[in-house]
Parts: structure tokens; sequence; C-alpha cells
């Protein structure tokens, strides 16, 4: 087995040069180390995931009681009550007009595809 020009054998095992890293020879402190961060990132993603499931169970109570309310409700009255709103809000009314008419828009543009 032959050497390059610094002393290097490319052949031989790697061995600690005792500064301190957390290197050793057989790699196994680097897998140690993945190991726990991707242990780490798991619990946080579960975490996330819980947050996010409790999250939108909260919404899709809400949306559904909503519903329930509009079954029960006369159109007129609910005309009512968005004039009202808009009349009261006109910034927001504006704002989620917008956001109804950008999402509708998608909708309808995605299917005519």
């Amino acid at each position: 087995m032959s050497q390059n020009r610094e002393g290097f054998n490319p052949n031989s095992p790697a061995t600690n040069t005792g500064t301190g890293s957390s290197y050793d020879a057989g790699g196994t402190g680097t897998a140690t180390a993945l190991s726990q961060t991707a242990q780490d990132y798991s619990h946080k993603i579960s975490e996330a995931a819980s947050h996010a499931k409790d999250y939108v169970s909260d919404r899709v109570s809400v949306v559904g009681d909503k519903l329930k309310e509009l079954q029960n409700a006369d159109f007129r009255e609910v005309a009512e009550n968005a004039k009202e709103y808009a009349r009261k809000n006109p910034t927001q009314a504006i704002l989620i007009s917008a956001a109804a008419g950008l999402v509708l828009g998608l909708i309808l543009r995605g299917s005519r595809r």
C-alpha cells in the first residue's frame, strides 16, 4: 500500500485526532447525532400535526354550526345581515369579497383545464 506525499494512506482506517470533535473511527458519533436530530424533528412534526388536527377539528365544528344556522334561516334575513355588516365594516367587506372572488376564479379556472 502506498501513501501520498502528505503521509495519508486512503486505505487505512480513520482515527480520532484528539481535537475534541465527536468524530470517531466508526462514525457512530455522527450517526448518533443524526439519529437524535431525526428524533427531535419527528417529535416536533408530530406535535405540530397534533396542534393542526385540533385546530382543524375546532374550525370544522364551527363551520358545521354555522351551516345548521343557515339551513334554518330565512335568506332575506341573511342578505339583510350581510348588508348591515358591509355598512358597518366596508373595508373588511371588500377584502372578503375580493378573497371569495379569487377563490371562485381559481376553482372555475382549474375546472376548464
